[in-house]
């Protein structure tokens, strides 16, 4: 095959993947499932022994390894990093991706014993950002000695970006089922509370604490039990 060639079928796999990518973000798919489509798709057109996402948790500042297509029970279950502590920590501090020919040498990557054993040599480790914020990095790992070009990174960039959507969309849609939740939960105790102080004449404060009472008696969300006190309301009237 021509060299010209060669090119044509590298570009046209690296469309066919973002295609995919892309697919998958529009997708009714988990999110779980759709980093694990990213990572696999990511791995097969870089020619990529290991990829993964490592996000990182505000609370703890730590990065933790939540998807790879990756089958090594060491590589999966290697200890989280801090923000700022090796590769991946630095990168994520400082939101610029960074590039490492010969991890077994670097002193900063950490994890050189699963290096060795599943024989990496070169990393690609690219930021996850959403409006200039870090939330997690995407790595890249090769069994050969390789320099990443421009070319080669810029791709990973638009991976990289695209698995941040993904992560903070699926962030925004919790978030948004968490208030939509919490104003239901509102309405019901508030209407709950109505039916105790109308049926037993008591006082608002009254009512909030049989209602909180018996949600912690019986180990029930306060909810549950305006939920039921609102459904009996209803049937003694039917």
């Amino acid at each position: 095959m021509k060299i010209e060639e060669q090119k044509f079928e590298s570009a046209k796999d690296i469309i066919e993947a973002l295609s995919k990518i892309g697919q998958a973000i529009t997708s009714d798919l988990y999110l779980e499932d759709i980093l694990n489509l990213i990572v696999t798709v990511a791995a097969e057109v870089m020619h990529s022994k290991i990829c993964s996402i490592m996000l990182l948790d505000p609370k703890t500042n730590e990065l933790t390894i939540k998807a790879t297509q990756s089958m090594s029970k060491d590589y999966i279950n290697k200890n989280p990093l801090k923000l700022g502590e090796g590769v991946a920590g630095k990168v994520a501090l400082k939101n610029k991706p960074i590039a490492v020919y010969d991890i077994i040498g670097s002193d900063e990557y950490k994890s050189k014993d699963i290096a060795k054993k599943e024989n990496l040599h070169s990393m690609l480790c690219m930021p996850l950002h959403v409006k200039g914020n870090v939330i997690g990095v995407l790595n890249l790992y090769t069994t050969k000695p390789h320099n990443f070009n421009s070319y080669e990174i810029n791709i990973m960039t638009t991976v990289a970006d695209a698995a941040a959507i993904v992560i903070e969309n699926s962030r925004l849609m919790i978030e948004t089922n968490l208030i939509k939740e919490e104003l239901e939960s509102r309405k019901a105790i508030e209407r709950a509370k109505g039916v105790l102080m109308s049926e037993l004449g008591i006082s608002e404060a009254e009512a909030f604490k049989k209602i909180q009472r018996f949600a912690m008696d019986n180990r029930k969300s306060m909810r549950e039990v305006s939920d039921a006190i609102i459904l009996s309301s209803e049937m003694k009237k039917n």
